[in-house]
């Protein structure tokens, strides 16, 4: 036998390259119990919404939370602040700025990038908005770039509306939930305290911008509906801006609607 034969039959006995170790992913089980903030009966009502989408598979690396707030605005009002992924400064904490590109369009795939305020472990983050349904009022981004330590940080928001036995008048409510990468060197419950006290953070100021939003608005409908003149309309819209329910209202149009004087 040649030389050259007996180094192809070697080469044909070496047993094959051992494969790679499967990743192993569990399903997360926040459907089994309500969040903290939620009594049973609400979670019950909002079970669906949380197996539909706040439902994730998590590698042995990663971690994953869900949150819950009440908010004593309309949903429209909520959502409309919410669904606003060029603007989370609006209600988010630690965000010093944040900036889309020229000619930006809210739609599925578009950017931002955020700039984060000084004593944080980050500086800046690059996020995708990865879901925005008006219908279901649904909003999920993940972040894909920058300088911090949520790497691979996915979030999805959701806006419901409840009534319940012990509470017949509707109420808001904003669950929030995301998956992350544990930093080496960090524990599993390090990274979900931190993460969860930043959502919790963002959650109540979402809260409080919204019922200001709310009362502001409920408050200049009052005011219109006592019969003021639309020269004093036009005098409280020159100090502050008309907005109802977080949607820019044409005034002098609202205020012939109310007034039913088209001519002032």
């Amino acid at each position: 036998m040649e030389k050259g034969d007996t180094s192809s039959t070697a080469e044909e006995d070496k047993p094959p390259p051992p494969l790679p170790p499967q990743t192993i992913t569990t399903t997360t089980t926040h459907h089994l119990s309500a969040p903290p903030g939620l009594t049973e009966d609400e979670f019950s009502e909002l079970k669906p919404h949380v197996i539909d989408f706040h439902t994730y598979h998590l590698t042995s690396s990663q971690c994953s939370s869900l949150l819950a707030q009440h908010i004593h605005a309309p949903l429209a009002v909520v959502w409309s602040v919410v669904r606003r992924f060029d603007k989370p400064q609006t209600y988010k904490h630690f965000i010093k700025s944040c900036t889309v590109t020229e000619g930006f369009t809210m739609a599925v795939g578009c950017t931002r990038d955020v700039n984060v305020i000084s004593g944080l472990p980050a500086a800046t983050s690059t996020e995708r908005l990865d879901l925005l349904d008006d219908q279901n009022h649904v909003m999920g981004f993940t972040i894909i770039g920058g300088e911090h330590r949520l790497r691979n940080y996915h979030a999805v928001t959701t806006v419901h509306e409840i009534t319940t036995a012990e509470n017949a008048r509707p109420m808001t409510v904003v669950l929030e939930s995301y998956v992350v990468d544990v930093p080496e060197g960090n524990t599993e419950e390090d990274t979900r305290l931190f993460a969860d006290t930043v959502v919790k953070l963002n959650l109540q100021k979402l809260a409080s911008v919204t019922e200001a939003m709310a009362h502001d608005a409920d408050a200049t409908v009052k005011i219109l509906r006592s019969g003021p003149s639309s020269y004093d309309c036009f005098k409280l819209c020159k100090t502050k801006p008309l907005e109802l329910y977080g949607f820019a209202i044409d005034f002098i149009g609202f205020v012939e609607l109310v007034d039913g004087s088209p001519n002032g």
